[in-house]
């Protein structure tokens, strides 16, 4: 096991970009840059034992420096969606920035997508990342220290970390967004999902929760056995046509603490399979339905709609605003920790069921 670290370009205010790539006995790779504390690559054995990378995004560091639909980065103060980018907590209103259609997205127009994080190794395969995030930036109250731990063991297991503390009242949710193609190529309308989730929260035109939380039951929605995903991205059903034909949505986890299983991607083609663990109550569920060719990405790939999909272990959206929703509220002397992994195995052919 190893972590090799390598200068790979310059932010815009002239500091260092790193490269940080963890390597696991049998080979498998995750490259990891300090710009935004994204995923670049993840390289991944098929069932014949070839790498392939699974995750979409950018060869050199230029493109993540300008406008991308978020490749593998982590996302906060908030991930996902704040209605009408304001909250209120304790009496005091705070206003955000508006960035999609009237809501604020993913933290805002800068966010923590944008910022080069100091990084340090852990270990033999492990890389940590921390970030300070002022008191109002992004209009967010408090001064919050995150830092973002990636580590890669003998498993082909990719785990994730995320810790925050602050000094005064805030709110918090984060999460990576990185887009998996288990094929490495083309799109996912034959990888098969499975979501252990018995309820979902249908979204509004403007893809804010409707404060519902409605059981998946005769829905297009119900993936509690494994679905392939093209069929169902084109159901005649009103909540996949408000998130433009497919699925953005944030799907319920049972109850329970600690790590929890909580969804299963198999791509047959290639045997890839995927197990997502997380100790957070939802999993936002999208398959890259904006999409649309314009981001040329890695070899010249132009990324198209259903080209990946994105499995995002998270709090449920608009929370502050939601009081029926778990809290999102940190206070000082609380520790936000979240964590989640992702496992890789194989399947030997189609025809065989995969690992549990």
């Amino acid at each position: 096991m190893s972590a090799t670290v390598a200068e790979c370009g310059q932010a815009p205010d002239g500091t260092a970009v790193m490269s940080i790539v963890l390597t696991n006995r049998h080979g498998m790779r995750a490259t990891l840059l300090s710009w935004g504390a994204l995923l670049q690559k993840l390289e991944v054995p098929d069932r014949t034992g070839r790498l392939g990378d699974v995750v979409l995004g950018f060869d050199t560091l230029a493109p993540y420096l300008v406008r991308h639909p978020n490749f593998g980065v982590t996302v906060g103060r908030v991930g996902n969606r704040i209605a009408h980018a304001r909250f209120t907590l304790d009496g005091v209103e705070y206003r955000l920035a508006v960035n999609n259609g009237p809501n604020s997205l993913h933290g805002g127009n800068v966010g923590f997508s944008k910022r080069n994080w100091r990084w340090h190794v852990e270990g033999d395969c492990a890389v940590r990342f921390e970030y300070v995030s002022p008191d109002g930036e992004e209009g967010y109250p408090g001064t919050l220290r995150v830092a973002a731990t990636y580590a890669l063991d003998d498993n082909n297991a990719l785990m994730l970390e995320w810790v925050a503390t602050t000094d005064r009242a805030t709110v918090v949710n984060l999460t990576n967004h990185s887009y998996f193609n288990l094929a490495g190529s083309g799109d996912v309308r034959d990888h098969l999902v499975t979501l252990h989730a018995d309820a979902f929260l249908p979204v509004d035109a403007v893809s804010i929760p409707l404060g519902e939380v409605r059981a998946v039951q005769g829905t297009p929605m119900d993936l509690r056995a494994p679905v392939r995903v093209g069929d169902r991205l084109d159901a005649p059903d009103e909540q996949m046509r408000l998130v433009e034909d497919g699925f953005d949505h944030t799907f319920v986890l049972g109850a329970g603490t600690g790590l929890r299983h909580a969804a299963q991607v198999v791509d047959p083609a290639s045997g890839r399979v995927m197990d997502v663990h997380a100790t957070q109550p939802g999993v936002q569920f999208y398959t890259a339905n904006k999409l649309d060719g314009s981001f040329i990405g890695k070899g010249g790939a132009a990324y198209g709609k259903h080209a990946a999909l994105c499995l995002e272990t998270q709090h449920f959206p608009d929370a502050p605003n939601q009081p029926a929703f778990p809290s999102i509220v940190l206070r000082p002397g609380e520790e936000y920790r979240h964590r989640a992994v992702y496992r890789f195995s194989t399947v030997a052919s189609s025809r065989d069921d995969p690992p549990t």
